[in-house]
């Protein structure tokens, strides 16, 4: 399967990748996450380009809560792109995540390969989590997810003037076209 799959699959190699920074002071995260508001499908409006996504079109990501038992919660991602197009089968690629004690919910370790795990940080996140904006620490990645598929101008303009506010180049931002529908097996 290709790596072209998913916005956290990125975040796992982000670490060990090159390439423009396009933000060298990534802030804090500094609102708070409440997981179950989190969870559900995200569709990525805008994010910067890199190989692992590239040409990827109708990106979304659906975040549910594992039963694992244990204190820690487990987050079931599951991360799905078509690779340049917006209609049928999403190629998927399943992970899990797990939050950084201290974070407030904010930062995430998410993994798709065994122990290997890169950094996933909501940045900002609107009040009814209708929107939010993910980094990681070095600065070479951000993506900006919605609940809708395709928001409105207004919206999209927002959202980039929040990205720009927290110090990302928003011209490097590549804006993903989604489907009129969603992929139903």
């Amino acid at each position: 399967m290709k790596c072209t799959l998913a916005v956290a699959t990125t975040l796992l190699l982000a670490a060990c990748a090159g390439g423009p920074v396009g933000n060298p002071a990534v802030p804090q995260p500094t609102k708070s996450v409440q997981l179950d508001r989190y969870l559900g499908t995200w569709f990525e409006m805008a994010r910067y380009e890199n190989r692992f996504e590239k040409d990827c079109e109708g990106v979304t990501a659906r975040y549910s809560l594992r039963d694992n038992r244990r204190d820690d919660p487990v987050i079931e991602v599951l991360n799905s792109c078509r690779a340049g197009r917006t209609d049928g089968p999403p190629e998927e690629a399943e992970g899990t995540a797990r939050v950084v004690e201290g974070s407030g919910n904010a930062k995430l370790k998410v993994s798709f390969f065994g122990p290997f795990a890169g950094n996933y940080w909501v940045l900002d996140r609107a009040d009814d989590y209708s929107w939010s904006i993910v980094g990681e620490p070095s600065g070479r990645f951000l993506w900006i997810l919605t609940r809708e598929a395709v928001p409105t101008d207004a919206q999209k303009a927002d959202l980039v003037a929040r990205a720009k506010a927290l110090g990302y180049d928003t011209a490097m931002l590549r804006f993903t076209q989604q489907p009129p529908q969603p992929y139903r097996k």
